[in-house]
Parts: structure tokens; sequence; C-alpha cells
């Protein structure tokens, strides 16, 4: 690898964590917004948005310039097509944050429920395995991104029994359907960002070992 190309693979890696750190502050905000009927907070994750849409082009431009400019092959050509899948799934899940804020701000003006489904494991996860498919990024390690891969199933299970327990809900207070299916909103929102942690994952194992895994066939690897 030439000099100017480790430079601006070393210089793009570093925008991607950055970018990667405000994703995770925008995802925590809008978990927030909801457990704590804040639409403050909630107001906050949609004013970040546009930071984190400008971050993700400049990101990709900047790879797509790195590949014109330097031709990378082998294993600077595989990082440079990894950063390029992170950045956009790092870019819709900022979006799913902005979407899980904006229902945030309905159930905060909606009929008076308070907190009647408890999220609490399905939030922790979903955070659990954006920070790890972070973290597995920061530390390029693919034993973490192994984890994240396990625990997407869990995640899905969580979202299909509170969508169930918000249409039951919907049945016994049939006039308060338009505050209570905020929470189903929010509950498939989650469960989107978790695919994205999982494709971020996915793609760091293909980063750090070449092999490319998909539907949780990486878990295969570590027995």
């Amino acid at each position: 690898m030439s000099k100017h190309l480790q430079r601006a693979i070393q210089n793009l890696m570093q925008r991607l964590i950055a970018l990667s750190a405000r994703v995770e502050e925008s995802v925590r905000l809008a978990i927030e917004a909801v457990k704590e009927n804040d639409s403050a907070k909630a107001e906050t994750v949609i004013g970040l948005d546009d930071s984190i849409d400008q971050a993700e082009m400049d990101i990709e431009e900047e790879c797509l310039k790195i590949l014109a400019l330097h031709q990378p092959v082998a294993g600077d050509l595989r990082t440079i097509v990894a950063a390029l899948k992170i950045n956009n799934d790092l870019e819709r899940i900022g979006d799913l944050s902005v979407d899980i804020a904006k229902h945030a701000i309905k159930i905060v003006r909606g009929d008076s429920i308070g907190n009647p489904f408890d999220f609490t494991e399905l939030f922790t996860r979903v955070r659990t395995m954006v920070k790890d498919s972070l973290d597995s990024l920061i530390r390029m390690d693919a034993k973490v991104a192994n984890q994240v891969l396990a625990d997407d199933d869990k995640v899905d299970a969580l979202n299909s029994q509170l969508c169930r327990d918000v249409l039951s809900a919907m049945k016994d207070e049939p006039q308060k359907a338009e505050t209570l299916i905020q929470y189903m909103h929010v509950s498939k929102r989650l469960e989107r960002i978790a695919d994205h942690a999982t494709n971020m994952a996915e793609d760091l194992i293909y980063l750090v070992t070449g092999d490319i895994v998909r539907h949780g066939s990486g878990l295969e690897k570590d027995g």
C-alpha cells in the first residue's frame, strides 16, 4: 500500500467512526424520548439528521475518490467496499432514529396512556447491537460482530410480541388507537435498526476476515 493510499484509508475510517458516534447518540436519544415521553430529546434527534446525512454523503464521496485515484486491490479494496456499505447503514439508522423521535412526539401529544408496554428488553438489545457493531468497527473485532448476528433473532421475537401487545391494547381501548399504534411503529423501527446493525456486523466480518456471511451464517464459525 502506498503512503498516500494508507493515509486516505486512515482518514476515511476516522470519518466513519466519527459518524458512527453521532448515529449512536441519535439512537440513544430517540429511545430515551420514547421511554421518558420527552419531546425535547425527540426534537434533538430530528435536528441531528442533516449533519448525519451530510457526513454520509461526504464519506461516500471520499470512498469514490479513493477508488478513482488509487485503484485499490485486495484488502484495500475490501476496506473501501465495506466502508461504503457501513456508511449507508449508519445513515439509515439515523433516519430510523428520526422516525422514532417523530412517533415519540405523537405519543406525547396524543391520548394520555403513560407507558403501557414494556420496551425495556427491546431498547436494551437494540442499543447493545448498535454499540457492539460500532465497537467491532473501531476494534476490527469479528468476534464482537458475530455476537451482533446472534442477537438479531431475539430482537425479531421481541418486536413480534410487542406488536401483538399493541393490537390487543387497541381492541381494549379503540378510542386510543391513534396513540397506541405509535408504539407499534416504534417497535418496528427498532427492529429495522437491529437489521442495519446486523448488516454492519456482517460487513465488518467481511472486512476483517474476507468471509461473506449472510443470515447468521457467520455464527457457525464460532461454533
